[in-house]
């Protein structure tokens, strides 16, 4: 379920977590936190209002650059573990755009950021939803298969930008194209792109797939093809 608590266009400041993970909107994301900065980040956000901004280290420095597109992570649980470290669960709000960075008595980076939203959310043909639906659920399902995990019973979102950004998550693209596909502020691009991309994954999983279950069925009841019994 994606974050009602911000708006597109609203500045805010936020404390950033350069990370080399793409979180999109919706998502629900495990970290680990044991550096001592991001220790007193985890901290810090637990007295405050529990989110911070996460988003691709730059280019030869952890500082991004201005004008990075990041996703606000919001505070879903925490498990504090031994030496200060913890386990958390965080969920992707918004995206934003870094716009300046602030100084602040903190030893993590501290940005003011502006939220934004796609500009043409309601601007998807219906047919480009059913299509992408359709082909997403027969990739999740080979993917299960191939994983060995069990079905998903929650009904996918229904509308064009929460369905594309969780297929985007589960596609298991290289961290460029998943940063592509967050920066996009298009809808209609996004779920053209993952219908590009989708095929090529959806033969690879599925013959994955197949080949699994053929292996798993080894050794329990059934010959193996060419194959005769000891008299």
């Amino acid at each position: 379920m994606l974050s009602t608590l911000y708006v597109s266009g609203m500045s805010l400041r936020l404390p950033l977590f350069p990370l080399g993970i793409v979180l999109f909107p919706g998502g629900l994301l495990p970290l680990h936190i044991f550096e001592p900065r991001y220790r007193r980040l985890l901290d810090d956000i637990v007295e405050g209002d529990r989110r911070f901004g996460l988003v691709l280290p730059g280019i030869g420095r952890e500082a991004p650059a201005v004008g990075a597109v990041g996703t606000i992570a919001e505070l879903r649980v925490t498990q504090p573990l031994p030496e200060g470290r913890s386990n958390i669960v965080v969920q992707g709000g918004s995206r934003y755009l870094v716009t300046r960075y602030v100084d602040a008595d903190a030893p993590y980076l501290v940005a003011v950021a502006e939220t934004f939203d796609d500009r043409d959310e309601h601007a998807l043909p219906a047919d480009a939803v059913a299509r992408l639906t359709a082909e997403f659920q027969r990739f999740d399902i080979a993917r299960r298969t191939l994983h060995d995990l069990e079905p998903d019973d929650d009904a996918l979102p229904s509308e064009g930008a929460p369905l594309s950004f969780h297929v985007a998550a589960a596609m298991d693209l290289d961290l460029a194209e998943q940063q592509r596909l967050l920066e996009l502020r298009s809808t209609r691009a996004r779920v053209e792109r993952l219908l590009e991309l989708l095929p090529a994954r959806l033969s690879e999983v599925e013959a994955g797939a197949a080949v699994h279950r053929r292996a798993t069925s080894n050794g329990k009841g059934h010959r193996h093809p060419g194959l005769t019994e000891e008299r």
